[in-house]
């Protein structure tokens, strides 16, 4: 049976499918519109995604969406493991500015899932890091925004002490009090 757990945040989720093991290896159902919307969760994505990073301590994000076209994701490491954090960026929510995450790893199969109108991002823990994820709504360049990964008001407790590796989009991203409310 998949496990679903609300995290501090209750909207965001942490979702673990069962695995089906023998000799051979396992078996993992990954994705069940029937299962989640059993658990009241339900999405239509549209749109899968894959990402590699070859360095641990690469940071991508935080970003996200915004009207007319925002993103719920649900996210998953195939090779190597992550960080993966969702800050609340919606206007008048009572956990606005604040974040919950969660480590994800290739061996234990966790997804996160991420809600529209949270700005989401990772820390590579390993090397060779491949991720997956589902998007309920198509890229949109123009709604896209972001926020800086480090900002000291959001607090993210990010468990890497080295050197980051970010692109050069995410290094000027602005702080959340320096930032346009987003529209959702």
């Amino acid at each position: 049976m998949t496990s679903i757990t609300p995290l501090s945040i209750p909207e965001i989720l942490l979702i673990t499918p069962r695995r089906h093991g023998d000799a051979r290896g396992w078996f993992s159902e990954t994705w069940s519109r029937r299962t989640l919307a059993e658990a009241g969760v339900e999405h239509d994505f549209v749109q899968d995604n894959q990402a590699f990073n070859a360095k641990a301590g690469t940071v991508r994000g935080l970003h996200f969406q915004q009207s007319p076209h925002p993103q719920a994701k649900l996210v998953r490491v195939l090779r190597g493991e992550i960080f993966d954090v969702a800050v609340d960026v919606r206007a008048g929510s009572p956990t606005y500015g604040k974040w919950a995450g969660a480590r994800l790893t290739a061996a234990g199969g966790e997804q996160l899932l991420v809600p529209r109108g949270f700005a989401h991002g990772y820390v590579t823990l390993t090397d060779d890091c491949e991720l997956f994820y589902k998007v309920d709504g198509l890229y949109a360049p123009q709604t896209e925004g972001s926020l800086i990964w480090n900002d000291p008001e959001v607090g993210i407790e990010w468990p890497w002490d080295g050197e980051v590796i970010l692109s050069d989009k995410d290094k000027v991203a602005p702080r959340l009090k320096d930032m346009p409310v987003p529209a959702f």
